[in-house]
């Protein structure tokens, strides 16, 4: 397992996201930056965490995210199995405000939970979450989309595995498989805590759920919605502005 962070300059900056405070590269990565993850990274909790892991780093814009919102949060690591995704990421870490505290792991989650022997107060991961359906012909998009190389079963056993016993580990899924996410989790010991339905507008169905899970069953569950953007005029909705307005410019 390595912890890479020199600098290495491989990536080039031809297609890049710009936040308030940060940029994200995502030229060579096959999860551009979107709605979903700015949603998770925004959403997710961090109050009385000091340790972060960012499962399917991606770009790394979670850890980003999370950099930015928690001074206190050191370390923060992502696990990326993906090579260019991996260098990538690096890079985005290396050119952040928080460098010294964000750190990349080029391996698979299933190994990396096998190999370490600590845990982290919040898990965050943005999952792949076809389980069918007609594949692309480019397999950096199956990968990050389809669970392929991360089933939900492996997802779970590792979380379990790397989260602190009163850890938290938060997700974004559609609406039926985040449903069915919740149910296969009970069976790893990981149980919702707080829910959050989202809605592109008022008038549409739920899309996504933000899912927030603890170690341990909870008297209440915490449900809540956010519709992101007014049918008519297509602007922001306060709530969802609100949420990420430290992000966007």
């Amino acid at each position: 397992m390595k912890y890479c962070k020199s600098a290495m300059n491989i990536i080039e900056q031809k297609d890049v996201f710009r936040f308030k405070q940060f940029a994200i590269s995502q030229s060579q990565c096959g999860m551009k930056v979107g709605t979903d993850g700015i949603l998770l990274g925004a959403w997710a909790p961090i109050d009385g965490v000091n340790s972060a892991l960012d499962i399917g780093a991606g770009t790394g814009l979670l850890s980003v995210m999370l950099a930015q919102r928690a001074s206190q949060l050191d370390p923060i690591i992502g696990v990326e199995i993906d090579e260019r995704s991996y260098y990538e990421a690096k890079e985005n870490f290396e050119q952040s405000p928080w460098a010294d505290r964000l750190n990349i792991v080029h391996q698979s989650i299933q190994d990396f939970a096998n190999e370490v022997d600590f845990g982290f107060d919040l898990i965050i991961s943005n999952p792949p979450f076809f389980t069918g359906g007609t594949l692309s012909e480019s397999q950096t998009k199956n990968n990050v989309r389809h669970t392929i190389k991360l089933p939900h079963s492996d997802l779970l056993r590792s979380v379990k595995r790397l989260l602190n016993p009163k850890g938290r580990f938060t997700v974004i899924l559609p609406t039926l498989e985040g449903y069915r996410f919740i149910e296969l989790a009970e069976q790893y010991g990981l149980y919702e805590s707080k829910i959050t339905m989202v809605k592109p507008t008022a008038e549409k169905e739920i899309e996504r759920l933000l899912i927030n899970f603890r170690t341990k069953p909870v008297d209440r569950i915490v449900e809540s919605e956010l519709i992101l953007r007014d049918g008519q005029t297509g602007q922001m909705t306060e709530d969802y502005s609100n949420l990420v307005s430290d992000f966007y410019l």
